[in-house]
């Protein structure tokens, strides 16, 4: 069991956020190269309380964050604040991004590309970035690996698996994967939240998130068809507790 930064005040979301997403930290160390090696001004696109935004204002580097909800990134803010470092928020969906300036990176971490609601929706997240890009500038987006999609099924609601759990002022928060569903383009994953009071009292219900379908060459004839190039996969590995994802890094079109 861990115990979270911040308080309780961040809200409801921002803590299952941390709960079910916060740990993660295989993929730190390429994000923090990525914005390295771009040279200039990196936009983080659902970031949602600062995973990798926090570290990389922690590296120097000149970073914004872009989440469609508000909770979060009052979270990432506060505990910008924490720690003196500076990471600039604005709530906004990335396929409706209007910043008003361009960066040199534009990093979506984690299965942000598999939210968008289909191929309409990618495409209008590609077309955002590309317009936010300076010239040379790149998009690095995590997809699941091929064989990740296999391995959900079989992982959720496995006698083995142990759930996500954090404590935050005296509240327990657990997160248990118990149900995959299989669609045509989409796939829903069930999750089972519990919660327990300080004083002993259990609530819980099932949260549902719904992913896209889409593989690392479908969507990077996505997005040809907006001008970027592809230059590089990157994988991922698979840890004990997530599964195997590559990150397609897309040279912004000319």
């Amino acid at each position: 069991m861990s115990a979270a930064s911040g308080s309780a005040a961040a809200g409801a979301n921002a803590v299952w956020h941390d709960v079910e997403c916060g740990a993660y930290a295989a993929d730190l160390a390429l994000w923090n190269e990525l914005a390295r090696g771009a040279g200039g001004p990196v936009l983080e696109l659902g970031a949602g309380t600062g995973r990798v935004a926090l570290r990389l204002a922690a590296a120097d580097l000149d970073v914004m964050a872009v989440d469609s909800e508000p909770e979060l990134l009052e979270a990432l803010a506060e505990r910008a604040a924490e720690r003196g470092v500076c990471v600039r928020t604005v709530i906004a969906d990335v396929r409706e991004l209007a910043l008003g300036r361009r960066f040199a990176a534009i990093l979506a971490p984690m299965q942000l590309v598999h939210l968008m609601g289909g191929d309409r929706g990618r495409a209008a997240m590609l077309e955002a970035s590309a317009r936010h890009l300076e010239p040379g500038g790149f998009l690095a987006a995590a997809l699941l690996a091929d064989e990740a999609v296999d391995e959900l099924a079989p992982a959720a609601g496995a006698a083995e698996l142990l759930p996500d759990v954090l404590e935050l002022d005296g509240w327990v928060h657990s997160s248990l994967p118990v149900e995959v569903a299989f669609e045509t383009d989409r796939i829903e994953v069930r999750r089972l939240r519990q919660l327990v009071s300080p004083a002993g009292e259990l609530s819980e219900r099932i949260d549902v998130t719904r992913l896209d379908r889409v593989d690392a060459e479908s969507f990077e004839g996505e997005a040809g068809a907006v001008g970027f190039i592809t230059r590089e996969r990157v994988r991922i590995a698979a840890t004990a507790d997530h599964v195997a994802s590559v990150v397609c890094v897309l040279e912004a079109p000319r």
